[in-house]
């Protein structure tokens, strides 16, 4: 990573007394680590902040709020910032209907990301598609500005979003630089990495494990068996007592099946079906893949929308996925 890269973004920043920062729908953990982490840099400085999300945090990462708490946003509030930053994403949409509404206020918008194509909305913003995730970015923020100012708190939410975003550092998106960062968090949050993993892999409840156990039963290939997928169903959620957040991880299950190169999970979700799409071959590109249905990402980690019902949206990605070979 170029060094210096946040010169701008510092000076522009702390030039603001009162910054809102937003992190996007369905939080993970690189999103919620790197707002939480961010929030805490600023407030470090002098800077009067507030974090928002449109949606609620997922129970095993509610222990971040008790670093800094993070709330629901609405637009009356807004009026009160002097400027706003996006993390984790790279368009107002991801980020809910209030943030889509900020382009109107007339006041500067910062972004901090690392997909690709950013919108060009942004005052200043650090994107960095080579990184492994938001929270190398945020720590790169601490480094440039003074790494001294990296406490227990800060480091825990920045490891959080670097190990989930890298599926625990399997991911060919982790560099050597990637696991100093990982080393320097952990020396200076002075914690090992399994109070991190156990609060967010090791305490799964079990109708999550009886949901997992439905949605592999769906598991089918495609494409002479480079492609896979599975599904998740209203009826399984009823079935089982759980939620959209109870089906993360399960994307990797499709993925590990001998001979798969690429694999996308079907979850419904109200009116419509949510796309998870997932590559281990560099000849598919699971971000052009998730274009075709309003949706976006990585080349190796993709989301997008199809408007349903399961059986059409099913045909309809693996034809579009299809296309790619």
């Amino acid at each position: 990573m170029e060094n210096f890269m946040f010169k701008n973004f510092i000076s522009k920043i702390l030039s603001h007394q009162k910054v809102a920062v937003f992190s996007h729908l369905r939080p993970d953990g690189d999103c919620l680590g790197s707002q939480v982490a961010l929030s805490l840099w600023l407030q470090k400085n002098g800077i009067e902040v507030t974090a928002f999300n449109e949606d609620d945090v997922p129970g095993n990462m509610n222990w971040l709020e008790t670093f800094f708490p993070i709330s629901k946003p609405s637009k009356d509030k807004l009026q009160d910032f002097d400027a706003f930053i996006v993390v984790d994403g790279n368009a107002l949409h991801r980020f809910g209907e209030t943030a889509e509404s900020l382009k109107n206020l007339g006041k500067p918008i910062f972004m901090v990301d690392h997909h690709p194509d950013p919108d060009d909305i942004f005052e200043e913003f650090v994107s960095v598609v080579s990184a492994s995730s938001t929270c190398e970015l945020i720590y790169q923020l601490y480094a440039e500005h003074n790494a001294d100012q990296i406490d227990e708190h800060a480091a825990k939410a920045m490891y959080l979003g670097l190990v989930t975003d890298t599926g625990s550092f399997q991911f060919d998106s982790v560099k050597p630089a990637t696991m100093h960062v990982a080393a320097d968090l952990l020396k200076r949050g002075e914690f090992t990495p399994n109070e991190i993993t156990e609060r967010i892999y090791a305490s799964r409840p079990l109708r999550q494990l009886k949901l997992l156990s439905m949605a592999l039963d769906t598991i089918e290939l495609h494409a002479n068996g480079l492609f896979s997928t599975i599904c998740i169903t209203q009826e399984m959620f009823e079935a089982t007592g759980c939620t959209n957040e109870d089906t993360e991880g399960f994307v990797q299950y499709p993925l590990s099946v001998e001979g798969v190169k690429a694999c996308v999970l079907f979850r419904e979700d109200g009116d419509r079906i949510k796309l998870s799409l997932r590559s281990q071959s560099d000849k598919i590109d699971v971000n052009k893949w998730a274009r075709s249905f309003n949706g976006g990402g990585h080349q190796k980690a993709a989301g997008a929308w199809h408007e349903g019902p399961l059986k059409k949206a099913v045909k309809d990605v693996i034809s579009a996925g299809r296309e790619q070979l």
